[in-house]
């Protein structure tokens, strides 16, 4: 099947090709033809799957031959990086139209975004809290909204929006096509589906395995040894425009700055950056001022970097659609790329899952010449969120302290409950308890 099959208008064709498009994916075989048709469309995609042309490729052959000057397609997205890809796909693929798009998102000043949607924008791309920013100051703005699109509406449900999708939906006109796009149906998903679509029809497409120029190997390793274990790799490679993926936005900054004192040009992006820092981050990283980007699973959404030659796990991802996401930032446009997963004995039930996903066996991997002898390090373990456990002890002194007037030489650096005596206290220091807890 080719997009000529679809019958889009000729406009149109022109950014396909602009794009570089030489045949539908699977997803937008199956959901063009429904859009184009009208009708209200529930699409079951991965990231990486082609979803956004298969929605923008239908609404823009729609609005090409519409009233011009008015918002007449919305699409919700759950973070800026990915409201910008979506834009950018938007104007790509538009080019020739005459068509103009807007993005609206928190981050930024709200003036730009005002003037932008003055200037006539008939599409907008927009983060649900800053939307409804908007529409507090301006309610009609969506009053002529004829096709919404919820993207990656399970990650939405995942960072709290839903109350605010529900707030959008009573914004807009009853009579609209409503498309929306998930990788997962949770509870929660099917019935905002059932709230929002009209006698929808499902499209599918199964779980997709990483490129086949992806090599995967993992690092069985203890927690504390993954930072000492994550710069001897780099030492074996070249760290050309290497991403590096952990589980917590702590760990990510606190990373990529043990990385930039050990000569690496590193830089982090985490959801309490500003959008201007990164947007820096990202393109610095695009343009080799950084050589690592060290992210998090939800700030990393919507990067759309092809030159990626490693990725690293540093934390295991907790699905198997998380792993596919990750891995799928290397080994693009048919290049080779490697990726590297550090695990420890915690991660054996994910490594049969991704195993299975990828039909054959993780190569282990243990690296000649790394020290897999050191010990923990004493008081609080690596990254741990030590002022959390530094105050927890703090307040348990004071505490203490209270209880036991009387008994003003004795200290205690648990967090544990009251005693009865002093006796019960002599004892409990004696059985070791006050060592800190660890808590990776």
């Amino acid at each position: 099947m080719s997009f000529s099959d679809f019958g889009l208008h000729p406009k149109v064709g022109s950014g396909i090709n602009a794009a570089g498009y030489l045949e539908p994916t699977p997803i937008q075989e199956k959901a063009i033809p429904l859009v184009m048709a009208g009708r209200d469309v529930m699409g079951l995609a991965q990231t990486g799957t082609g979803k956004t042309a298969a929605f923008a490729l239908p609404i823009l052959h729609r609005l090409i031959r519409g009233r011009r000057g008015q918002v007449r397609a919305l699409i919700v997205a759950p973070t800026r990086e990915l409201a910008e890809q979506i834009n950018d796909s938007f104007r790509t693929l538009g080019r020739g139209t005459g068509l103009r798009s807007a993005t609206v998102y928190g981050g930024v000043g709200m003036n730009p975004q005002i003037r932008a949607l003055d200037g006539g924008a008939e599409v907008i791309v927009a983060c649900p809290g800053r939307l409804l920013d908007h529409l507090s100051k301006d309610g009609s703005l969506l009053r002529d909204v004829e096709v919404l699109v919820l993207d990656e509406a399970d990650h939405m449900f995942d960072m709290g929006f839903l109350p605010d999708i529900r707030r959008i939906l009573r914004s807009l006109p009853p009579e609209r096509q409503t498309l929306m796009f998930s990788a997962t149906m949770p509870r929660d998903i099917q019935k905002l589906a059932q709230e929002a679509l009209k006698e929808p029809k499902t499209v599918q497409v199964d779980l997709i395995a990483p490129a086949k120029t992806v090599s995967h190997a993992i690092y069985p390793l203890e927690k504390h040894q993954k930072t000492a274990m994550l710069k001897h790799v780099l030492k074996q490679l070249d760290p050309r425009a290497t991403l590096v993926f952990t589980r917590t936005k702590h760990r990510a900054k606190r990373l990529a700055q043990q990385l930039e004192r050990s000569g690496y040009r590193a830089v982090a992006l985490q959801g309490n950056m500003s959008q201007n820092k990164r947007q820096q981050a990202l393109d610095g990283f695009r343009k080799d001022r950084y050589q690592i980007l060290v992210a998090t699973d939800i700030a990393a959404r919507g990067i759309d970097i092809i030159r990626v030659s490693h990725v690293i796990n540093y934390d295991m991802p907790s699905t198997a659609d998380a792993y596919t996401h990750r891995i799928g930032r290397t080994g693009r446009a048919e290049r080779s790329g490697d990726a590297f997963t550090f695990v420890t004995t915690e991660d054996s039930g994910m490594i049969r899952i991704v195993e299975r996903l990828l039909g054959e066996p993780l190569k282990r991997v243990r690296p000649e010449g790394f020290d897999y002898n050191t010990s923990p390090p004493k008081g609080q373990a690596e990254f741990d969120r030590g002022s959390r456990h530094q105050g927890q002890k703090a307040n348990s002194s004071k505490s203490t302290q209270r209880r036991s007037r009387s008994n003003t030489r004795n200290r205690s650096n648990s967090s544990k409950g009251s005693y009865a005596s002093n006796q019960r206290r002599q004892n409990w220091r004696r059985s070791g308890s006050s060592k800190s807890t660890r808590n990776d």
